[in-house]
């Protein structure tokens, strides 16, 4: 007996919509879920549409966004079963803010945390949140393809090391605040090193060459494997213990190791002096990103145990099963 499952994303070019469930649909598929996507409702009359539909199906995934008042009492009655996917910090506001804290942000997630049947966490510090308004709450990491990932050829010569970050201009402000960092790693290394950007919005450096790319689905693995270290900068504040490492996933899965800064996930994740290392002060970025540069030998071990990493438990193939038991699960 198939199980009728309506998805609802922010959009399928959104980073969190395609890693969080998108691609776990052909899995879902496979095992007898009939899976309908659909964007999360803008306007009062897509809302009066959704309302319409829901009893159709068995179960209702939300990824990420709230329903908000007046539309969540009737979303809740008309949905047989609600799962909810969250992987950032919606209970808080971002680091841009002037303060984190926010009742209204709280109060919308708490209400909707009430109404799902089960919420998916991306890490242990959502979890936590969960948890204070929800009894079943389970992690599931952010995740890629690893056949999607193939490992970089680091036997290709090149004039210039590449540092790379990848991401949306809504993160690039983190990786802005390492400019000093990048312009001393470019007086120092004047000519062999370059700072690679993949997104659609940039910045230039006065020492250091800055490559701007356009991200792309169709080259977006092309342009990581073309990267020699990748960094994920980030402040340590409530909103970035949610984040969940996608960045350093995403190098993992072509063999490129990482700095990252050590909040929340990232300290799960990278391992210091065995698949990156750790950077939570201007000095350290210099010092660890100069290291790397400087030894092609280190850069391709740690990139090595990078997939490793990667393959132990954040590969879409180990965590989709986990995704099917959460949607069909019934609840005794």
């Amino acid at each position: 007996m198939s199980n009728n499952l309506l998805i609802l994303i922010q959009g399928r070019e959104i980073a969190a919509s395609r890693y969080r469930v998108l691609q776990y649909t052909p899995y879902l598929q496979e095992h007898g879920v009939v899976c309908t996507l659909r964007e999360f409702p803008r306007s009062p009359g897509e809302y009066i549409a959704l309302s319409a539909i829901l009893p159709r199906y068995d179960c209702v995934f939300v990824q990420r966004k709230r329903f908000h008042f007046p539309f969540l009492p009737l979303f809740r009655r008309q949905a047989k079963r609600v799962v909810y996917d969250l992987d950032d910090a919606v209970m808080f506001k971002n680091t841009l803010a002037r303060s984190p804290y926010s009742r209204t942000r709280e109060r919308r997630f708490r209400n909707m945390a009430r109404c799902s049947d089960v919420i998916i966490a991306g890490n242990t510090f959502l979890k936590e949140q969960a948890s204070r308004h929800h009894s079943r709450v389970v992690v599931i990491p952010t995740s890629i393809p690893a056949q999607r990932y193939c490992l970089k050829d680091c036997t290709q010569h090149k004039e210039r090391v590449t540092i790379g970050w990848i991401g949306d201009h809504g993160s690039i402000h983190y990786l802005k605040r390492l400019k000093n960092v990048f312009e001393e790693i470019g007086r120092r290394f004047s000519g062999k090193v370059e700072l690679k950007i993949v997104c659609d919005t940039f910045f230039d450096c006065d020492h250091i060459p800055v490559r701007k790319v356009l991200w792309s689905q169709e080259t977006e693995v092309a342009e990581l494997m073309d990267m020699d270290i990748g960094v994920m900068p980030l402040v340590d504040d409530p909103w970035s213990w949610g984040k969940c490492g996608l960045k350093i996933l995403q190098y993992f899965g072509v063999g490129v190791p990482a700095v990252c800064t050590p909040v929340g996930v990232n300290r799960d994740v990278v391992v210091p002096g065995d698949n990156g290392y750790w950077a939570g002060s201007e000095p350290e970025w210099v010092e660890t990103l100069s290291r790397l540069v400087l030894d092609a030998g280190l850069r391709r071990t740690m990139g090595m145990n990078g997939r490793k990493t990667l393959d132990e438990g954040y590969t879409t193939e180990a965590n989709a099963p986990k995704i099917l038991q959460a949607i069909v699960r019934k609840d005794p």
